[in-house]
């Protein structure tokens, strides 16, 4: 059975830091520097995008270390942005930059205590151990300006290893993460070079230079009467089975008489099944909106389209909605209807419009900026996160840390046992979730 672990903020971890040291590239590459573009610059004000992966081990946790190490500085080569920083050019216009003299990424080794192993930490529920497995916890991407871009925390467990990574987020997004996470993967596996090198020129996707005056907000911890606290919040994953998932999927499409003109995908139809429960389990009120939001990957959306190896953030959010009651009154064809349609119309054409508009008046956003009583999915069952292996076997578990998460995020994982299997990390006022806890009908029990 697994070990209870400690839950509470004031319960002791146990966690050694036992190693800082730096990784670059194994060759020297020279200066570089590349504009980060109006896909990239919204993002500036989010925190870091952390991710963290258990492995089981055979009790070699410095082989292990080094041989990630070792890989992640020839890898490091191709993707040599993850070892720059965050500039600004004469003109105010950020960028990233490398040069062989900045000290690259930053890698933390820790041991947790001996009592607690791999399946103490793959639970449903998140809980404050996590937050000190992964770095950077409430770093804003803005700091990449003085900080590395990348922070790995490489922490022994009793029966393997715990993989924290925080990447900056207005250098990359979830594509780009888990294309760099791979072919790490690829290399310390032995593969002689990477079978996708990165696309770095960002600027074919655009090139509109927008100067940005921007600063870091003043530290957490100033006296502020009127600061309100942070409300507390409840991450849960629920696993939905390749059948579970056929079913929702089979039970939108059955009756998609709604002007429809194709059938609902098993994004759209999942989507709605959670935005439908999600609304319910938060007793809003018929006239209450309800927002949803999707960060939709625009490489095959842009004119002229762009390589799925283009390295950068090419997403936009966009968004759909209604009123509660309505989408609760409601057959879930009419959510997926919404989601379909908006997504549908999201072509090149409103994406260069949706950028025309920002250059001209650039907002940056904050990552809670998704919406009145919203649902946001911000991450996709198409990365193969489970098939990130090192040397040592697929992951037991992947999941994201506690940085950019609010009220209603959710990121959608392949299920670790393959098929059609889809984990759903999602992140709720407490009420809420212990509401959505007891829907059978979300967890598809009846």
């Amino acid at each position: 059975m697994a070990q209870e672990v400690p839950k509470n903020k004031d319960e002791s971890l146990n966690l050694k830091i036992t190693c800082k040291s730096h990784v670059k590239p194994e060759k020297k590459i020279g200066r570089k520097e590349c504009q980060l573009v109006t896909f990239d610059l919204p993002y500036l004000a989010f925190y870091y995008n952390q991710k963290i992966l258990f492995y089981k081990g055979d009790g070699d946790f410095e082989g292990m270390v080094k041989k990630l190490k070792d890989g992640l500085s020839i890898v490091l080569e191709e993707f040599h942005q993850l070892a720059g920083k965050i500039g600004k050019d004469e003109e105010g216009v950020f960028k990233v930059e490398y040069d062989d003299d900045m000290e690259g990424v930053e890698v933390t080794e820790a041991v947790l205590g001996d009592e607690i192993g791999v399946a103490d930490l793959t639970v449903a529920e998140s809980t404050e151990i996590l937050k000190e497995l992964i770095p950077y916890s409430g770093v804003l991407n803005l700091e990449g300006m003085h900080r590395p871009l990348l922070a790995i925390q490489l922490t022994k467990l009793k029966d393997g290893l715990a993989m924290g990574c925080a990447f900056n987020h207005a250098v990359l997004d979830g594509t780009s993460t888990w294309h760099f996470m791979s072919s790490w993967a690829e290399i310390c596996s032995g593969s002689p070079s990477t079978s996708t090198s990165p696309f770095l020129d960002r600027t074919k996707a655009r090139n509109t230079r927008v100067k940005l005056d921007l600063s870091l907000p003043e530290p957490k911890g100033q006296p502020n009467g009127d600061a309100k606290p942070e409300p507390k919040l409840r991450e849960k994953i629920f696993k939905f089975s390749e059948s579970t998932i056929d079913k929702i999927k089979s039970t939108v499409n059955e009756n998609s008489s709604l002007d429809s003109s194709k059938p609902f995908s098993t994004f759209q139809a999942l989507s709605t099944h959670i935005w439908h429960h999600v609304t319910h389990a938060r007793n809003l009120k018929p006239e209450d909106y309800t927002v949803f939001t999707v960060f939709v990957d625009c490489r095959k959306r842009v004119n002229p389209p762009m390589p799925e190896a283009y390295f950068g953030n090419l997403i936009q959010a966009i968004f759909t909605v209604t009123a509660a009651g309505l989408l609760l009154a409601q057959p879930p064809q009419f959510g997926a209807s919404l989601i379909q349609k908006a997504i549908v119309a999201h072509n090149a054409k409103a994406i260069d419009e949706r950028n025309k508009e920002w250059e001209s008046s650039p907002k940056i956003f904050q990552f809670k900026d998704a919406g009145v009583n919203c649902v946001a999915v911000g991450s996709s069952p198409r990365f193969k996160v489970y098939d990130i292996n090192f040397g040592w076997g697929n992951p037991e578990n992947v999941r994201s840390g506690t940085n950019n998460k609010f009220d209603g995020m959710i990121y959608l994982y392949p299920g670790k046992n393959g098929g059609r299997s889809i984990d759903v990390e999602l992140t709720l006022e407490p009420e809420a979730m212990g509401r959505l806890e007891q829907d059978k009908e979300f967890l598809m029990e009846v």
